[in-house]
């Protein structure tokens, strides 16, 4: 995966969005900032406000507080600017049943500034819908609906692309086919692309950086590449486990309950660990650094959270 340069261009800008919908706050003071050619990623479980935020930087929700700029343009103050480098697929894609693809996307682009022959066929044959697009839209599957949703995005040629949930739905096949399509897009293109998600697997093999939200606030943000850096996290079998559990507890390491499992601070030197070990006279069966997922991460900001409501 090809990470976006540290110093290329800020894309998208979400500042202190906050929304409320029947006094329940949908969201909180949701800030994070997205750069050119990123593969950014906003996981929540259903009903974190991931939706509401979309449907801000889409235009269709009006924020009690706060602004979403895309390619520097507010999308509150200045919307057709702002939406004019982006495409979206927002909720349920909607089309007309009883017409072909092809005449959905020409009543569709009609909206939005006109139809390029040329172009269109282009992008139908990119999401492989080149055999049934003079079929009736009723005829279509969902993953077949979903690739004609993303040809309708891809159509104003946009440099920054908004997804809300686009798996849900979709079989095995119809996730890697999406998974595939995405990442290539971005090599060939250098496109923008930002989608919700409460699928963390899809997440941590698609995206560059993430944001999880929890309750409408923003619980983490960073770089997936750099999870692993931020504790060092050991599978280790040696006994005695008293000797050894005091070997950690020099080290700074805390034994994870009912597990092998010991993490250890930042920084820690694993060959440090293993040295300490034996010079106690622990003997060392294994060894094994553990890369922490996306769903570590995910399940301790949440229980994090969860002790912070459970205190107030």
């Amino acid at each position: 995966m090809v990470l976006s340069d540290s110093n290329s261009e800020v894309i998208l800008e979400v500042a202190n969005l906050s929304k409320s919908f029947g006094g329940k706050p949908a969201l909180r003071n949701l800030s994070f900032s997205v750069r050119e050619g990123e593969i950014f990623g906003l996981l929540g479980h259903n009903g974190a406000g991931k939706s509401t935020a979309l449907g801000i930087l889409l235009g269709m929700v009006e924020p009690d507080h706060g602004e979403a700029r895309i390619g520097g343009w507010s999308v509150q103050r200045k919307r057709a600017d702002a939406l004019r480098y982006a495409g979206a697929i927002f909720e349920s894609p909607a089309f007309y049943d009883y017409l072909s693809g092809w005449d959905n996307l020409k009543v569709l682009m009609s909206y939005s500034g006109g139809f390029e022959k040329e172009a269109a066929l282009r992008v139908i044959e990119e999401v492989d819908l080149s055999d049934r697009i003079h079929s009736r839209v009723s005829t279509y599957s969902h993953g077949m609906r979903q690739r004609l949703a993303l040809a309708q995005a891809l159509l104003p040629e946009p440099r920054l692309l908004l997804l809300d949930e686009p798996t849900d739905g979709l079989d095995p096949e119809g996730i890697k086919w999406f998974r595939d399509f995405i990442l290539r897009l971005r090599e060939k293109r250098g496109i923008t692309v930002l989608f919700n998600s409460h699928l963390l697997s899809e997440v941590e093999q698609m995206c560059d950086r993430v944001a999880i939200v929890r309750q409408g606030r923003k619980v983490y943000d960073g770089q997936l590449a750099g999870i692993a850096d931020e504790q060092l996290t050991l599978d280790i079998d040696a006994n005695p486990s008293s000797e050894a559990a005091a070997c950690y507890e020099r080290l700074g390491g805390k034994k994870e309950d009912g597990s092998s499992r010991v993490v250890f601070p930042e920084g820690t030197d694993p060959a440090l660990v293993a040295g300490e070990l034996v010079s106690a006279g622990v003997a060392l069966r294994q060894l094994t650094p553990v890369r922490r997922s996306l769903e570590d991460v995910y399940l301790e900001v949440s229980s994090r959270e969860d002790g912070k409501e459970s205190d107030s």
